[in-house]
C-alpha cells in the first residue's frame, strides 16, 4: 500500500455551511477575547485611582475648572507636620494684606475655605473646610512660593468618579496626575533633605 497514492489520501470536503460555521465560531472567539480583555483592563483600572503628585503640581488652577463634577473632586489638604504655624501665612493671606486679620479682603482663598485659629503668640493653625474648597490652588501656590509647602492639592476619593481618562489629568500642564493603588490612594507630602535645608 503506497501512502503517496492519491487513492489513499483522506479527502476533506468543506461545504459552504461548514465554512461559514467555522468563520462564525472564530469571530465569536475573537469577540469573546476582546470582551474578556476589556473587562480585565477595567478590573485593573478599578484597583487604581487618580491622584495628584504634590511635588509636580504647579497649582495652575485647572483642577477647579476641568473636573467633570460641578465642584472639583480635588481639594486642598494641609500636612500639619510640615506647617510652620506662621502668623503671616501666604496660603491664607494675600501677598500684601491690608491687615493680619480674617477679613475676606485679606484672604487668599476666594471661598473662605481656610480657617485661621490662634494657638499662642506668634503661632496660628490653619485648617481646610473641604466642602468650601474649589481647588483653585491659590493657597497652595502662596504656601509653596513663600512658605514650606504644607498645603497641597489631592483628589478626594469620596467625591472622585475615577473616570477612565480624568479630564483634569488630560489638561494638566505639569503631568502631575498619576494612578495609585486603591488601598494607598493619597500622597503624603513630606519634607526631604533639600527642603529641610531651606526651612532650618
Amino acid at each position: 500500500m503506497d501512502l503517496n497514492d492519491p487513492a489513499y489520501r483522506p479527502q476533506f470536503k468543506t461545504t459552504r455551511r461548514a465554512f461559514l460555521t467555522g468563520v462564525g465560531r472564530a469571530a465569536a472567539l475573537v469577540a469573546l477575547g476582546g470582551v474578556l480583555g476589556a473587562l480585565s483592563g477595567r478590573s485593573r483600572r478599578k484597583r487604581t485611582v487618580w491622584q495628584i503628585d504634590p511635588w509636580k503640581c504647579t497649582a495652575c488652577g485647572l483642577c477647579q475648572t476641568s473636573c467633570v463634577l460641578d465642584l472639583s473632586a480635588a481639594k486642598c489638604v494641609h500636612n500639619f507636620p510640615m506647617c510652620g504655624y506662621c502668623k503671616l501665612c501666604f496660603g491664607f493671606f494675600q501677598t500684601n494684606p491690608l491687615a493680619l486679620d480674617t477679613g475676606a479682603e485679606n484672604q487668599m482663598c476666594p471661598t473662605g475655605a481656610i480657617r485661621r485659629a490662634f494657638v499662642q503668640d506668634p503661632y496660628h493653625q490653619y485648617t481646610i473646610d473641604e466642602p468650601r474648597c474649589n481647588a483653585c490652588g491659590k493657597c497652595v501656590k502662596g504656601c509653596g512660593t513663600f512658605g514650606n509647602g504644607s498645603l497641597c492639592l489631592q483628589v478626594r476619593h469620596d467625591r472622585c468618579l475615577n473616570c477612565n481618562e480624568c479630564s483634569i489629568a488630560a489638561v494638566c500642564p505639569a503631568d502631575a496626575f498619576i494612578r495609585l493603588p486603591i488601598d494607598r490612594p493619597y500622597i503624603i507630602k513630606q519634607l526631604g533633605p533639600e527642603q529641610l535645608k531651606n526651612v532650618i
